[in-house]
């Protein structure tokens, strides 16, 4: 607890006289997240386009882990895990564009950031680094954010390099059954296939579903009611009002960054995140570029 109160206070804007308590044992540990989503459409699925809701979830999961200071506790950011999905144009590449932003704005190092239908292998081949090199005194905090197949992909690669037992030290964090078990193509898996093919050595916690679109003021999906999120549009930092566009950016027109509730569960200790809980905990301004622990 008092090296939470102590990320917070060197935070610069921190809210007055906050202190956020961390879940699941989370103490400065590394952490990686994979979020799902296309950049182009794949007609080869029964919903071609990704899922928007990770443009505006990604930079907001940053956000929080700016926020406390913790960019370079962030190892690997993968998006557009959807397997076998096509790539786009960069111009039209949304989680792309919210990934760049999250280093123009807050300093993290890009070369933990991985387009996965454009760097496939590279992106595997993190996410198993990291996994690979975790011990008790060193655990990974897994924000899983998309489709299992990926993961499952790279926890192939741990095992093919010897190095299964880490795993005992990789802890999942999960709130979308969706995300666990829906697959893009037949020979897809789910969690339950990762955990068989890990001899369920992997930590499991599933919070409750963050959504809750017929409660604009509770969770992180407001619907169609983006009121509830005007206060990061009229913010006076860049950095926040961009946040919002990067939700209100949503095809559907839907107030719903949902993934980032996995964050502020982990992160803040509270599973019921809310707009108006954001906003107090985002107050006045995120981190410096860079500062980080």
């Amino acid at each position: 607890m008092k090296a939470c109160c102590l990320a917070v206070l060197v935070v610069a804007a921190a809210p007055p006289a906050s202190c956020f308590a961390q879940s699941w044992g989370y103490d400065h540990n590394r952490i990686a997240m994979s979020f799902d989503g296309n950049s182009a459409a794949d007609n080869q699925y029964k919903w071609p386009t990704g899922d928007p809701d990770d443009w505006g979830a990604l930079p907001a999961s940053c956000a929080i882990i700016a926020k406390l200071g913790l960019q370079k506790k962030l190892v690997h950011c993968s998006y557009n895990n959807f397997i076998d999905a096509p790539p786009g144009p960069d111009a039209e590449n949304q989680l792309k564009i919210s990934a760049d932003g999250a280093v123009k704005y807050w300093g993290f190092d890009p070369r933990v950031f991985f387009d996965v239908t454009t760097q496939r292998r590279e992106a595997i081949q993190s996410l198993a680094a990291e996994m690979g090199k975790s011990t008790q005194s060193d655990p990974l905090y897994f924000i899983h954010a998309g489709l299992a197949e990926f993961v499952c992909l790279a926890v192939e690669e741990v095992i093919r390099n010897g190095d299964a037992d880490s795993l005992a030290h990789v802890y999942l964090v999960s709130h979308s059954a969706f995300n666990e078990n829906e697959r893009r193509r037949e020979h897809h898996r789910t969690w339950k296939d990762i955990q068989e093919l890990s001899g369920n050595r992997i930590q499991y916690k599933k919070i409750r579903d963050q959504n809750d679109k017929e409660n604009p003021h509770h969770l992180w999906n407001s619907g169609k009611d983006f009121s509830v999120w005007h206060w990061m549009r009229d913010h006076p930092e860049p950095d926040v009002r961009w946040m919002y566009t990067r939700a209100h950016a949503h095809s559907g027109h839907v107030a719903d960054i949902s993934d980032c509730g996995m964050l502020f569960y982990l992160l803040v200790g509270d599973d019921e995140g809310s707009p108006a809980k954001f906003r107090d905990f985002i107050g006045t301004g995120i981190a410096s570029p860079g500062r980080s622990e």
